[in-house]
């Protein structure tokens, strides 16, 4: 009998995926992903895409990666560092030395290190491991092509299709190496494959290789367990931020009682909302692929002034596309959301990484006065929330909404549970409810300020709406100065009332803390993993995260002056920074910032909010 590996127990690990952009990395890491959950572990995952849609293969900058984090406890962030490498090829190793934690375990597949592809990832020698002195790695070298080919050597495919597989012979060593069982991953490889029972057994053949390997290794090599996490009990399902979006639309339309209606142009990492939303006709879901950005939101704000819950996904370039017509929503005070998935520009810039690089366009990113609501979803689960909570603002105020979210929540994974249909409130659409004759176009709710909503076709409501200013109660095209004057201050106004319909700001940590973090959007798990690492230390820290921008919440400046030092920590130059300064001239704030088209670290956040501690 072989002699069994030494197994270390673990609370939480790291394992990174990293190859070639057509060597499959995505549906290997998250099937891993997957089987993880299954087996009861919390995660957070992290693609990480090439910029360019075909990479020139073998080099640095082709690199595709997907990292997930899983633990027995609670996990926020993908993680830092990675305990385990998967490297496809030598650009895949060299690509991810600086990500890998002292003793990491390296499985590399040694068949790819050949001359072309050492020079291709900058190799000057035949030995990538002694060049890189990885000596205090735990190295795999594992022929995973060669033993590829042999496992499916009788099955008459073609070479290009077995070499398509090896990417399952690395999952099943990676499955050996975390003992982990094979049979939900081939049950979703045989549905994947349904139309091709030949490609579905070719993959389950040679993940099943892969994991007989590990069996062959096992004496020289440690694996590891890690014990199911215990979590709030409900049904569970892997969800990423994109599709948690689409669903969370899905349920405002059904607690409005509307018709969803989504108008959009393709564009990275937004184009999943509109996948997942022109697959749902079955709920009544009407979806239109416009020509182009601004097709895109002019046919969802003519859904909205028919009387649909309305919106239209972008990026970063096209939000400032959508910039014109987003003016003539708020000229209309019509519902509409606007999904934003931020990525790094400008211009194209950085497609495929994220970044928090949109707030200041959707804050002011409009001609004249256009106020409007910004939020920020902060985890790729709570994107289904915030993206409910959207739409109902956006339709109970009668306004625009614009959603921010970014390209590390858009991607990522988190188990989401289910939730039971009573757990989110109602949204009361404010139609009209007075006689005809008595109605104007304009009048307006005296505790929101939103205008009434008439629907098209309503008899004896007839009524027109459009880009010129409005005379206060008729809706008539009005130049009258004072009027104009009026429905600025007025627009402005219902803005800021939506403030007393929102949650307060929550303070995590520390009430007497030395430092107060304040963060936005999509960097709140690691934050919140940097303050509970620093509780543990001793240090009295504090975080405030905000996921409404506009208004904020109304105990906003309660919280902020309570605290001495305050350190604003955010994936661009300092924007929200800028705009809390503007709010709060009397309230001092240091910053934080990367642009690095990558989500913080929870190391290099630690280590500057120690240097300011001992300050």
């Amino acid at each position: 009998m072989a002699k069994k590996s030494k197994v270390i127990e673990k609370e939480e690990v790291v394992v990174r995926f990293s190859g070639d952009s057509g060597d499959g990395m995505q549906l290997t890491g998250s099937l891993f992903s997957f089987s993880s959950a299954i087996y009861g572990n919390d995660i957070s995952t992290f693609p990480d895409f090439p910029a360019e849609i075909r990479a020139p293969q073998g080099t640095i900058g082709g690199v595709s990666g997907f990292q997930v984090h899983f633990g027995h406890s609670e996990v926020y962030t993908p993680g830092d560092n990675a305990d385990v490498l998967v490297a496809m090829n030598p650009a895949a190793l060299k690509a991810n030395l600086e990500w890998l934690k002292p003793g990491a375990t390296i499985i590399i597949d040694v068949d790819t290190c050949d001359d072309k592809n050492l020079a291709k990832a900058g190799y000057k020698s035949n030995d990538p491991i002694e060049e890189d002195n990885l000596s205090s790695y735990n190295i795999i070298k594992a022929p995973i092509t060669t033993l590829t080919k042999e496992s499916l050597k009788d099955m008459g495919l073609d070479n290009k299709t077995i070499l398509r597989s090896k990417n399952m012979y690395a999952l099943g060593l990676v499955f050996w190496l975390f003992n982990r069982p094979l049979e939900n991953t081939e049950e979703v490889l045989r549905q994947k494959f349904s139309k091709n029972e030949k490609i579905a057994e070719a993959n389950i053949r040679v993940l099943e290789a892969g994991y007989n390997y590990g069996l062959i290794i096992q004496a020289g090599t440690p694996s590891y367990h890690i014990s199911p996490a215990d979590i709030r009990k409900g049904t569970y399902r892997n969800l990423n931020g994109n599709r948690a979006i689409a669903w969370g639309f899905l349920l405002a339309a059904e607690k409005s009682g509307l018709e969803l209606f989504l108008g959009s142009y393709p564009i990275t990492p937004a184009t999943e909302i509109l996948q997942e939303l022109s697959s749902r006709k079955d709920l009544g879901v009407k979806v239109f692929q416009a020509e182009d950005e601004i097709a895109g939101i002019s046919t969802a704000i003519g859904a909205s002034f028919a009387g649909d819950l309305a919106i239209t996904t972008t990026s970063g370039p096209g939000l400032a596309l959508k910039s014109e017509a987003l003016g003539l929503a708020v000229m209309a005070e019509l519902p509409l959301v606007v999904v934003n998935v931020q990525r790094g520009g400008p211009s194209t810039g950085l497609p495929t990484k994220t970044e928090q690089s949109d707030l200041m366009q959707a804050l002011y990113g409009r001609n004249g006065e256009s106020p409007l609501v910004v939020m920020a979803a902060s985890s790729p689960v709570n994107c289904f929330d915030y993206a409910f909570y959207a739409a109902k603002v956006a339709i109970e105020h009668m306004t625009p909404v614009i959603l921010l979210s970014d390209g590390f929540l858009a991607n990522g994974t988190q188990p989401w549970r289910i939730p039971e249909e009573g757990e989110f409130p109602a949204i009361v659409p404010p139609y009209v409810e007075k006689p005809a004759s008595e109605w104007k176009l304009y009048e307006r709710d005296p505790e929101k300020l939103n205008r009434f909503w008439a629907l098209p076709g309503t008899p004896e409501y007839q009524h027109r709406i459009g880009g010129l200013e409005k005379d206060f109660l008729t809706g008539a095209v009005s130049y009258d100065h004072h009027n104009h004057d009026k429905m600025v201050r007025v627009r402005e106004e219902k803005i800021e009332r939506i403030a007393d319909f929102i949650p307060q700001l929550e303070v995590h940590g520390d009430e007497d803390a030395d430092l107060l973090i304040v963060g936005w959007g999509g960097t709140f798990g690691h934050l919140y993993t940097a303050l509970e690492g620093l509780q543990d230390e001793g240090e009295k820290v504090a975080l405030a995260h905000f996921s409404y921008i506009n208004p904020l919440p109304k105990n906003s400046y309660e919280v902020l002056r309570k605290y001495s030092k305050i350190v604003v920590c955010e994936l661009n130059l300092g924007q929200f920074a800028s705009h809390l300064r503007s709010k709060f001239p009397d309230v001092e704030f240091l910053q934080y910032n990367k642009v690095e088209g990558l989500p913080f670290t929870v190391a290099e956040l630690k280590n500057h909010f120690q240097k300011l501690l001992e300050a």
